[in-house]
Formats: structure tokens, sequence, C-alpha cells
């Protein structure tokens, strides 16, 4: 079975590539345990002093994997890996971004994208909500713009993700975004980033430490009621499902 994460190495940054093009990088639970496995490989690494998480093909991630979810608690591990590693992470985007993958991007602490990135919380339409991703999403983003587009499931654009505070800065060329965010990434001493990131993501830790085991109870039973088994079919079949009016 090939791997579901590309790896990359260059002066101490390393990337870790979401490689599951024909799933459009959904969160199945092997690629939900290869990365959290991939991180914690680079927690135990003093080599390594940035981490860039980015994707092949044309979607970043399609959130969960419909067909093969991972399991909540191991979504709420790997979201927290990414908070407390050790040196920053940053989410490199060019292409699109659903329900569960911006939890991916809420917990990095810098992410960029190129102007081909779309973004959409489309929870609602399959009958759950986006309960584990609030994580790091919530203590991150602009509540009032965050409403509308969790309740409405509406696409949006980078511009507005950069106002939302879901992304650091978005421009035509992602890796021209990125380029002086790794330089002074580079720059900088590991221990002050190290301790700097811990300043940084207190209080979404307070977060998980506050709500994770709610959410996680909250997130199993949402998945189980008969709006989420018709939502999920119907997405699979490529319908609206039976409440669109």
């Amino acid at each position: 079975m090939s791997p579901l994460i590309g790896r990359a190495r260059d002066r101490a940054v390393q990337t870790l590539s979401l490689d599951s093009e024909a799933t459009r990088n959904a969160l199945s639970a092997s690629l939900v345990g290869e990365l959290a496995g991939a991180l914690e490989e680079c927690a135990a690494d003093p080599g390594v002093r940035a981490v860039v998480l980015t994707h092949t093909g044309g979607t970043f991630c399609a959130g969960a994997d419909l067909r093969d979810p991972p399991e909540p608690a191991a979504l709420v591990t790997l979201l927290r890996t990414i908070v407390e590693l050790r040196c920053p992470v940053a989410a490199r985007i060019t292409g699109h971004v659903r329900a569960g993958g911006l939890g991916l991007v809420a917990a990095c602490d810098l992410a960029v994208a190129s102007a081909r990135a779309t973004f959409a919380f489309t929870e609602v339409r399959i009958g759950v909500a986006p309960a584990v991703i609030s994580l790091p999403l919530l203590p991150r983003a602009d509540p009032r713009a965050l409403a509308r587009y969790c309740l409405t499931g509406e696409r949006f654009d980078p511009a507005e993700a950069v106002r939302l505070g879901l992304l650091t800065a978005a421009g035509r060329d992602a890796d021209a975004v990125l380029a002086p965010i790794l330089d002074g990434l580079r720059r900088s001493a590991p221990e002050a980033l190290a301790e700097t990131k811990r300043l940084l993501t207190a209080r979404v830790l307070e977060t998980f430490d506050r709500d994770a085991a709610h959410l996680t109870a909250l997130s199993a039973q949402l998945f189980a009621t008969p709006h989420a088994r018709e939502g999920m079919t119907a997405f699979l079949e490529r319908r609206d499902a039976e409440w669109v009016v």
C-alpha cells in the first residue's frame, strides 16, 4: 500500500504532503494515522525548524472520508498534535478545502493559499456540525464571519479566508507568499520559536482541555443520526438531501 503522506526536507523545513489524490485527500482513518505519525517524527527530530503541510492534486483536503471516517478522538489527537508541535506548522494550499480540512488549516500556526483555493464548511449540508474542528477554529477566527459560513455551507475565496482569520496571507502563487515566511522561520532561534509558539497557542490548548471530550462525544452522536445518514447518502449519490426545499 502506497504511503498517504509524502515527505521532503529543505534547509530544516520538513514538508508533509497529503497524498491520496484518488480520495481528494479526505481524512480517512489511515490518512489521519499516518499524518499523526509523521508529525511525531518531526517532533522528535531536532533538525526540523518548521513543518509545511501541503497536498498533491487539486484538493488540499475534502473533509472526512465518508467511506472510512476516522474516530473523532483520533481527529482531536491529530489537531492537538499540530497545535502542540514544538516548531511552527504552516499550511500551503493550492486547491479546495472542505469541512474537516479546515480543521487542519485552523490548527496550523500559519496558512497561505493561492488564488485557486476555495473553502467551505459543508458539515451542515450533510446533516452534522463542525464539532471537533471548532477546537482550533473558534479561538482563531472572526466569530461573525464564521457564523455565516458554518451555518450556510457557502463557498468563499482566499481573500475572505484571510479576513475570517483562517489564512495568514494569500496571493497568485502560494510559494511566493510562503517564501518570506519560511525565510523568517529559518532565521529564528529554535528555542525562541518554541517558546513563542507556546505563548500563541495557549488559548487554543485551553479550548482543547475544556471542550475536547464533549465535542468528541457530540461528533460521534451527530454522525449516528438519521439526518447524517441521509446527508451522507445523498452526497455519495450526488443528489439533494431530503430536507432541501
